[in-house]
C-alpha cells in the first residue's frame, strides 16, 4: 500500500542519486534546499537521503537559503511537539527575523511570520486562543456536518454524472471542503471559488503568496464585520461571542487559520484516499475482504500520504540537543510529518497495514494538535462514501503511472484523478449552490434530512470494475 523505501545503506554503499534527483538541490555549505523543482520533485525520496546522511534531524535550507532543521524521526517529532518549554511556537524567536534576513516579499512570511493566533502562542495565551477555537468548533453537530457534505457531494456529482467521466480532483476534491467550510464559517454565496485559488497559492508558498494572503485576510475581515452586527449560527459568530473576548484582529486571523488549514488538508486527504482506492490492489482487497472499513482506509492514508508533508515550525528557546544534533537558541525546526510516519524505527515494513493505529503525525501532537481533525475526517469520510456509493463502477481512466502530483515545500497535491463510470441518465448538470443554511449547533433544530445512498458495500463493485 506504499511506495517501497529507497535502497540507501548506512555504510554509504547505496546507489548515488541520479542527475535531477532532489538530493542534488544543494545550496550554501552543501546543505539541502527544501524548495525549488529539484527538492520538490520527490519529497519522500529526499527525506530518505537526508535520513541516511544525517539521521533523525537534518540541517536544510528554506526559501532564500535560510537555515533550519528538518525533523525526520517519529520519536524526535513527538519530542518537539510535546515540549513547548524547549521548543516555542512563537516565530518571533527565529534568529532569521531578529537578524533581518527574511525579506519583505519572502514566501515564508504568510506561513511563518508571527500572528495573534493560537498556532503562534504558548502558555496562557495559547490556552485562551485555542479554547475559543475548540469551543466554537465543538458546537457543530457532527451529523449536521455529514448532512451538509452529502448535500454538496450530490450537487457536485450532478454536474458531471451524465457525462460518464470526471476529474475527481478539480471537479470534486478541490471543491467539496471549501463549499462546506465557507458555510461553516457563515460566508455568503460566491465566496468559495476565489478563496479556493487563494488558499492553494498560499500553501504552495509561490511568488504570489503574499497577494493571495492579502485577499484572504480582507475577505475574512469583511465577514467578521458583518457578523458582529448580524450574528448567526456559525463559527464566525461563535468565535466573536466567545468568553475569551478575542480582538477583531484575533477573530480575523483565526478565521483565516481554520479556513486555509481545513481546506488544504482535507482536499489532499480526499484526493490521496481516492487515488489509493483506485490504484492499490492490496488496499482494495482489504476493503473487499472486510478487513478494512473506510475510516480505517483514511487512517492508512494519513500514515502513508499525510495531507501536509511538513509543517513550520518550532523555535528553540535555548541551546539544546535533538537527535544527536546541537540546536542553537533561535533555530527553526520544521516538523517532518511524512518523514516521521515512514521512520524505519517504528515502521520497518511500510507495506504492513496500520488499521486502528492513530499514532501517525498527520494532525501533529501535543498542545498544538490540529483542533479541526474530526471535522476534516467527517468531510473526507462522508464525501468519499457518498461518491463511491453513487458511482459504483468508478474506475481510473488512465494508467496509474500517468498520475502526477504538484509538489510544494509543505505538501504534495495530486494534479488530477481522471475517472470513468456509467453515465447517469436524466441528470441535469447543476453547479453547487452556496448560501444554504449551515449545519446547526448541537441541540438546535436540525436541517432537513438528506436522502442517503443505499448502504451496500460499494467496494465490491469497485473491485470487479478494476482488478
Amino acid at each position: 500500500m506504499t511506495t517501497p523505501r529507497p535502497a540507501h545503506h548506512s555504510d554509504g554503499s547505496g546507489p548515488v542519486p541520479p542527475p535531477g534527483c532532489p538530493a542534488h538541490g544543494a545550496g550554501t555549505e552543501g546543505l539541502q534546499r527544501l524548495y525549488g523543482p529539484e527538492a520538490e520533485g520527490d519529497a519522500q525520496a529526499l527525506y530518505e537521503v537526508l535520513r541516511q546522511k544525517y539521521g533523525s534531524v537534518a540541517p536544510v535550507l528554506l526559501h532564500g537559503d535560510l537555515p533550519a532543521w528538518l525533523v525526520l524521526g517519529h520519536r524526535e517529532n513527538l519530542e518537539v511537539m510535546r515540549n513547548p518549554s524547549r521548543f516555542s511556537r512563537d516565530s518571533r524567536n527565529w534568529r532569521m527575523f531578529r537578524e533581518g534576513r527574511v525579506t519583505a516579499d519572502s514566501p515564508l512570511r504568510p506561513m511563518i511570520e508571527w500572528q495573534p493566533i493560537c498556532v503562534f502562542a504558548d502558555g496562557a495565551d495559547h490556552v485562551r486562543l485555542r479554547g475559543a477555537v475548540t469551543d466554537s468548533l465543538a458546537r457543530f453537530d457532527r451529523r449536521g456536518i455529514r448532512r451538509y457534505v452529502v448535500r454538496y457531494t450530490n450537487q457536485l456529482i450532478d454536474a458531471f454524472a451524465a457525462t460518464g467521466e470526471a476529474d475527481l480532483i478539480s471537479q470534486y476534491a478541490e471543491k467539496l471542503p471549501m463549499l462546506v467550510m465557507t458555510q461553516l464559517l457563515g460566508m455568503p454565496e460566491g465566496y468559495g471559488p476565489r478563496l479556493v485559488d487563494a488558499a492553494q497559492d498560499l500553501m504552495r508558498g509561490s511568488e504570489t503568496a503574499m497577494t493571495s494572503n492579502e485577499f484572504v485576510v480582507e475577505t475574512l475581515r469583511t465577514l467578521a464585520e458583518r457578523k458582529r452586527s448580524e450574528p448567526g449560527h456559525d463559527f464566525a459568530s461563535w468565535l466573536i461571542g466567545h468568553e475569551s473576548n478575542l480582538t477583531e484582529n484575533e477573530v480575523m486571523e483565526h478565521l483565516r487559520l481554520v479556513l486555509v488549514a481545513a481546506n488544504e488538508t482535507t482536499v489532499n486527504l480526499i484526493g490521496n484516499t481516492l487515488r489509493m482506492v483506485l490504484t492499490d490492489r492490496r488496499f482494495r482487497l482489504n476493503l473487499t475482504g472486510g478487513q478494512m472499513t473506510l475510516p480505517d482506509a483514511l487512517e492508512q492514508v494519513l500514515w502513508d500520504a499525510p495531507p501536509l508533508s511538513a509543517i513550520p515550525g518550532r523555535w528553540a528557546i535555548g541551546d539544546t540537543e535533538l537527535g544527536g544534533r546541537r540546536i542553537a537558541a533561535g533555530d527553526m525546526l520544521l516538523l517532518g510529518l511524512a518523514a516521521g510516519n515512514a521512520d524505519p524505527e517504528i515502521r520497518p515494513d511500510l507495506s504492513a497495514p496500520v488499521h486502528g493505529n492513530r499514532s501517525h503525525l498527520a494532525f501533529s501532537s501535543g498542545p498544538h494538535e490540529c483542533p479541526g481533525r474530526e471535522i476534516g475526517r467527517a468531510i473526507a469520510d462522508t464525501g468519499i462514501d457518498t461518491l463511491l456509493a453513487r458511482l459504483r463502477d468508478l474506475r481510473l481512466a488512465v494508467h496509474e503511472g500517468e498520475l502526477q502530483t504538484h509538489p510544494a515545500w509543505l505538501s504534495e497535491r495530486l494534479d488530477s484523478l481522471p475517472v470513468q463510470f456509467k453515465p447517469e441518465q436524466g441528470r441535469a448538470a447543476a453547479p453547487p449552490r452556496l448560501g444554504a443554511a449551515p449545519p446547526t449547533a448541537a441541540g438546535r433544530t436540525p436541517a432537513p434530512q438528506e436522502t442517503r445512498p443505499a448502504r451496500t458495500p460499494w467496494w465490491r463493485s469497485l473491485f470487479r470494475a478494476r482488478s
